[in-house]
């Protein structure tokens, strides 16, 4: 029996997957992550890497991140406490929905964890205090590949649903998107 709902989103190979906990007197049991069922959404590696994460104000945005080929990545992002705003911006050149981004909300109550492709920036605004995040990666962490999207980058768009009130100054020093940029290579 499946204990997960894939839906697509509107960019394609981005997908929600909706966790079904099984409950009794005691509590849940949910499943975060099951290689076999989500291979029919895309997931097609073995995890190189979980990280946790804590952002403990209300309006602080993580983000927005990726890699760069050969170490692209995979994620899947859970949100196991607090509510957050997950974004995932299409880089990937070439992509028909090329710089065009997709938000949801994730929290333990709605059970809802975001499946992002390689070739997307991903971040997050904390819409909640001590919100916790749980990511599973294809690849591992490369500092030489490492890259990222200022979040307030007009060129992407992304409405935040409140106002950014804090965010690291890696994350504020990550450059704006240029005119001439194409896209990564998937």
């Amino acid at each position: 029996m499946s204990r997960f709902g894939i839906s697509d989103t509107p960019i394609s190979g981005l997908k929600i997957v909706e966790r079904t906990p099984r409950s009794d007197e005691r509590g849940f049991l949910s499943r975060l992550f099951c290689a076999e069922e989500l291979q029919a959404a895309g997931w097609n590696k073995p995890i190189a890497q979980i990280n946790q994460t804590l952002t403990r104000r209300p309006g602080a945005v993580r983000g927005l991140h990726f890699q760069f080929p050969p170490y692209g990545e995979m994620k899947l992002v859970s949100c196991i406490r607090g509510e957050v705003w997950d974004v995932a911006l299409d880089l990937r050149r070439g992509s028909p929905t090329f710089l065009q981004w997709f938000g949801a909300r994730l929290s333990p109550d709605n059970g809802h964890a975001l499946l992002i492709p390689e070739g997307f920036a991903h971040g997050f605004q904390a819409l909640t205090a001590d919100c916790e995040l749980l990511y599973f990666h294809s690849c591992a962490y490369h500092a030489g590949s490492e890259s990222g999207v200022n979040p307030e980058d007009p060129r992407a768009a992304i409405r935040w649903p409140e106002a950014i009130t804090e965010m690291s100054a890696r994350d504020r020093g990550h450059p704006m998107l240029s005119p001439d940029f194409a896209g990564v290579p998937i």
